[in-house]
């Protein structure tokens, strides 16, 4: 499925959209395709660090979505979108979306150790709790958050776009590569799209943050590879998966992924690693640092939740955009 066009103009009195200050330029984007001006909001704090919030315009009875992608800081994030739904509730909106570009704590989904919490059910009780109606959400790190949450959620993809920037390319003698077990779903539907057979990297990590290539699963000799992940943190995994791929007679390397965390030194990795370019979205506004780098290409996803949006706004299916 090819990425939705901008949509039609809406009625500013029965929808509104705010935005915390996560990604405000990415909801002033999901307006424009919308026809829509920004909702006023005061999203500010204190000099103790509190959440200083009040919605700046009526509400009542309005179907309403707050942008906001939970990146660094999150926790902050994370408290002022609570805020701003708890404020929306009080103010009387008939429903209140919550849309998670980028869903935070979403590694965190399982007790993989003692005595460690569940930190992405515990986001999704906060997110039903502050007043939460449905929330919308975009490439979940574990699809199985879904369930965590008793309220409607809808799970986005960012295939239609990345397929879209892909696909004109023709690029020769393509593999798509998934650069660790988890990650086979996802590249396989990759792969069906392009048409272009798959190849597996066999990855064990051995604590946090820190990856170490072990296998690379399929032919990749002699092929021109493209890494497909969900997101990129410090981008150890992507720089060794490029070099494993070239080691193994991979011509080139280039990468995907929807969300750029990119933290500590991933930056600098991309820019002086084998690959040959990152794409990423902007669920997450990129750094000056990131948006420096030669090898990292951001792309829109705000026609896709401008879609989203209209289609749960107005009762419609949203189930094309789950491809």
């Amino acid at each position: 499925m090819a990425a939705p066009e901008p949509v039609r103009a809406m009625n500013p009195d029965r929808i509104k959209i705010f935005s915390g200050n996560a990604n405000a330029a990415l909801a002033e984007e999901i307006c424009k395709c919308l026809g829509l001006d920004l909702g006023q909001a005061q999203v500010q704090s204190f000099e103790d660090g509190e959440n200083n919030i009040q919605i700046q315009e009526n509400v009542r009875g309005a179907d309403v979505f707050v942008v906001q992608s939970t990146s660094t800081p999150v926790d902050h994030h994370i408290m002022e979108l609570l805020f701003m739904i708890d404020a929306l509730k009080l103010s009387s909106a008939e429903r209140i979306t919550a849309v998670l570009p980028y869903y935070g704590y979403a590694r965190q989904d399982r007790k993989d150790k003692p005595r460690v919490p569940i930190s992405a059910k515990l986001v999704a009780k906060l997110l039903e709790a502050s007043g939460s109606d449905r929330v919308l959400t975009l490439d979940l790190h574990a699809a199985q958050i879904q369930g965590f949450f008793d309220i409607p959620v809808d799970h986005l993809f960012s295939t239609p776009v990345m397929i879209d920037y892909f696909k004109p390319l023709e690029i020769p003698n393509l593999t798509v590569v998934s650069p660790d077990a988890g990650g086979v779903e996802r590249a396989r539907a990759f792969a069906k799209r392009l048409n272009a057979p798959l190849a597996i990297i066999d990855k064990r990590r051995e604590e946090a943050n820190v990856a170490e290539v072990m296998n690379v699963i399929g032919k990749v000799k002699d092929r021109n590879c493209l890494m497909v992940d969900d997101l990129i943190d410090t981008a150890g995994t992507l720089v060794k998966g490029a070099d494993a791929l070239l080691e193994h007679g991979a011509r080139s390397v280039i990468a995907c992924a929807t969300h750029a965390v990119l933290s500590g030194p991933s930056v600098e990795r991309i820019e002086t690693s084998n690959l040959r370019e990152v794409v990423v979205t902007n669920s997450i506004p990129l750094s000056k640092k990131a948006r420096q780098c030669s090898k990292i290409k951001p792309l829109s996803i705000a026609p896709l939740l401008a879609r989203a949006v209209q289609s749960i706004h107005e009762e419609t299916s949203v189930s094309i955009l789950f491809v």
